[in-house]
């Protein structure tokens, strides 16, 4: 598919916004939007301009995860983001709170994710921050189709099964050429809090070979704790501790690596996008 075809949108600049960065994997499961999330508070927290898109459009968490579910407001045609921690957030989750299913086919995602993008009123942004939903789906193509993507990042546990879907996605940014900014190992390692052992739950290693192997970048290791999970679970992510904590100033770190490959690819032209039907 071209670019050019009929039908398609064109590739515009999100006013306002300098930076749009998809947070994405392979598979579920592998903690992608607890990244995604205390990245763009990490974000923040270093005094960056930083929103938070939730195009998981069938499994939107980062209401929860914020600790925030209420419902934005709009004014004329532009819907006005919520703000929780620092952070301008939109999520279907505000839209259809709730346990009640989404039944979309494609247009109709497409359509949401275009409102997301372009009918929310961000403001001034240096980062905008996409949680994907996992997969190399219509979700992912639209976006990446319709918006100057800056770069992405590929989340990964260390086993071998995430490892592969993880290649999976970093092969489909590559083919659509978008920018790989790294990969990230979540979930890396446990620390016994008894003796203070480090424990490889699942296996040691895999996201930095595999990075190496895919000559991409390697963003860091993120551990196992039971405090990041209390965190997305009561509304208050680890990263709020930023340098307090072990599992806080992990994601620190992710925000300022970053940071720091956004400097290194300096400006980008609007990438060119070629998929075959």
């Amino acid at each position: 598919m071209s670019p050019n075809q009929p039908g398609q949108m064109p590739k515009l600049p999100i006013p306002g916004v300098r930076n749009l960065i998809a947070v994405g994997s392979g598979k579920g499961g592998v903690g992608k939007t607890t990244v995604a999330v205390n990245l763009a508070i990490a974000l923040a927290g270093l005094g960056h301009k930083t929103g938070l898109m939730d195009a998981d459009v069938y499994g939107p968490n980062v209401p929860l995860m914020m600790g925030i579910n209420q419902t934005p407001m709009a004014y004329g045609d532009r819907i006005q983001p919520l703000e929780q921690y620092g952070v301008k957030l939109m999520s279907m989750g505000f839209l259809n709170p709730g346990d009640r299913p989404l039944v979309w086919r494609g247009p109709m995602l497409h359509s949401v994710i275009q409102q997301f993008l372009r009918g929310v009123d961000w403001g001034e942004l240096e980062y905008l921050i996409i949680d994907l939903p996992p997969g190399t789906g219509d979700v992912q193509l639209t976006l990446i189709q319709t918006a100057p993507i800056t770069g992405a990042i590929v989340v990964t546990t260390p086993s071998d099964v995430s490892l592969e879907d993880a290649r999976k996605a970093v092969h489909m940014f590559h083919q659509v050429k978008v920018p790989i900014l790294g990969i990230v190992e979540n979930m890396s390692y446990l620390v016994c809090p008894h003796c203070q052992e480090r424990i490889d739950v699942f296996s040691y290693g895999g996201g930095k070979r595999t990075a190496q192997q895919m000559q991409v970048h390697f963003l860091g290791e993120l551990p196992l704790n039971p405090a990041v999970r209390i965190g997305g679970d009561s509304g208050r992510p680890v990263a709020l501790e930023e340098a307090r904590s072990v599992e806080g100033a992990g994601f620190l770190t992710l925000a300022r690596n970053t940071v720091d490959r956004i400097r290194e690819l300096g400006p980008q032209e609007g990438p060119k996008i070629e998929i075959e039907d």
